[in-house]
């Protein structure tokens, strides 16, 4: 069975990068306000960009392919089609999501050697993660573990890469950007409540309940906002951070169709990941406009 690039690259989510680039990018940008432009490995945050981005797609196809294999995804899942109605083989997905990874570890690997062993627990730790997403996933672990994933681990890693050591302030950063992440995943487990239970897995979202849910999610539309303020507020972020404000008007429009699930069901939120992905990118770039103007100034 051949298939296009096109559509191979549609395997990976590609939409959903935003979650895994906005950290390294944003995180750069606020070592570039800290620090001197000359204290930072500029290739090193470039390849540290590069290497999530392939250490995520082959996290998102492997995912893919174990919920197929459990039984999550099928036919009355709201589920990625492509192994559900056979257009592509399961092998396939193993595959390209095997090679996707070790890409992605290959670039940890150097990144490593040019800069030293310490980054490699932050890469083991990582790897652990992505590999075992779906073991989390299915036990209601899966919004904790994508925040470690999507927000603590590169905001370090990348810290460590770009100045060799971590800057452990850099973690103001964790909550605007991760929690914006998990709700991605969050609105995609909302949405698949009945299915995952009949598929025989916990998440988060079954724990809580759709109505809990739906708050949750409104919550982690709104925190983002109020944690870049308050770190404004006590001078741990430039004032121009407050850019990132601007992102409330697509933030809101998402709130309003969390709002609606419990009269309207599913439908309310279909495409809500994806929309709460755009969103990330939105808040992240506006966020680290703010941290480059101020750091030039």
């Amino acid at each position: 069975m051949k298939h296009s690039l096109k559509e191979w690259f549609a395997v990976t989510r590609y939409w959903s990068f935003p979650v895994s680039v906005m950290p390294v990018v944003v995180t750069t940008a606020y070592l570039a306000w800290i620090f001197e432009a000359s204290l930072i490995n500029w290739l090193n945050a470039v390849l540290a960009l590069v290497g999530i981005v392939f250490f995520h797609a082959g996290g998102n196809v492997i995912s893919d392919w174990a919920d197929y294999r459990s039984g999550v995804d099928n036919e009355n899942a709201f589920a990625v089609p492509n192994l559900v109605f056979h257009k592509f083989k399961p092998q396939e997905y193993l595959k390209f999501g095997t090679v996707l990874l070790a890409i992605g570890v290959a670039i940890g690997l150097v990144l490593v050697l040019r800069t030293g062993w310490t980054l490699l627990l932050v890469g083991l730790l990582g790897a652990l993660l992505t590999v075992g997403y779906s073991f989390f996933k299915y036990r209601a672990l899966g919004d904790l573990t994508i925040f470690l994933n999507f927000s603590i681990l590169p905001i370090l890693g990348t810290t460590y890469v770009a100045i060799g050591s971590f800057c452990w302030d850099a973690l103001v950063l964790a909550l605007p950007v991760g929690l914006i992440t998990v709700a991605v995943l969050h609105a995609n487990n909302t949405v698949d409540i009945e299915s995952d239970k009949t598929a025989g897995i916990k998440t988060f979202a079954m724990l809580l309940g759709v109505k809990t849910s739906a708050k949750l999610y409104v919550a982690y539309m709104l925190i983002p906002f109020i944690c870049v303020f308050g770190a404004v507020l006590v001078g741990r972020l430039p004032w121009l951070s407050l850019l990132c404000l601007i992102a409330l008007v697509p933030a809101a429009g998402n709130i309003r169709a969390a709002r609606q699930y419990v009269a309207k069901g599913k439908d309310a939120l279909m495409g809500l990941d994806q929309k709460t992905a755009q969103l990330q990118l939105s808040f992240s770039v506006l966020l680290t406009l703010g941290l480059v103007i101020a750091a030039v100034i």
